[in-house]
């Protein structure tokens, strides 16, 4: 359907990284720390349309590349494959950092309406989102597919939708297990490296499916 393959590699990678501990779900954890769940809720829909914006920009995007070139799609694709590798090989060394951006999201409290801004405005300013969207998810659209554009959103929509689901059970756990977060760094440390490895294998596999 719309031209999209391997869709339970993209599901599983996708779900895989909903649930790395990074800087999103660094944010709706401190947020549920400091105004309980709601304040939580606030911050996943604010996450969640900053990456909307991302999803819909490099649909266009898409669209205005494949009319140019065909290759150019290609050639993007391999570039993806790499940063998907990229992606692994920087959380197999990574180390916790949550904690950092817990303290800073504690001394600025901040009404619901703020905490879903601030989650929107942090997600919509950084290239880095920009960057993984236009890297993952066209390695999971058919070369030959003639609604790219489409297929390219629905991912999108169904990356974000998963990723709203993870970050909704996040806040309202850890609005009540808030005295038991801070011990768990070194935990954290070792998810980041597990799914790390998981992203090496990803990308070297999508490029082995694209040299096919």
């Amino acid at each position: 359907m719309l031209g999209i393959h391997d869709f339970w590699l993209f599901f599983v990678s996708a779900l895989l990284l909903n649930i790395t501990p990074g800087p999103d779900t660094a944010y709706v954890v401190a947020r549920s720390l400091q105004t309980g769940w709601r304040g939580g809720v606030a911050a996943t829909f604010g996450i969640s349309t900053g990456c909307l914006v991302h999803v819909f920009g490099g649909a266009l995007g898409l669209s205005a590349l494949l009319a140019a070139s065909a290759m150019a799609f290609t050639v993007v694709k391999w570039l993806g494959a790499a940063y998907l590798v990229y992606i692994g090989i920087t959380m197999l060394l990574s180390r916790p950092s949550a904690a950092k951006e817990d303290s800073r999201a504690e001394r600025a409290p901040a009404s619901f309406g703020a905490v879903f801004w601030q989650g929107a405005l942090t997600d919509v300013l950084n290239p880095k989102v920009a960057l993984f969207f236009l890297a993952f998810l066209p390695q999971f659209v058919m070369a030959d597919s003639p609604h790219k554009a489409l297929a390219f959103i629905a991912l999108g929509v169904t990356f974000v939708f998963n990723g709203v689901i993870w970050l909704l059970g996040v806040s309202i756990v850890t609005a009540r297990t808030a005295g038991r977060i801070r011990q768990a760094q070194r935990a954290v440390q070792w998810v980041n490296r597990a799914i790390g490895g998981c992203f090496v294998y990803f990308g070297v596999r999508i490029a082995m499916l694209q040299a096919r």
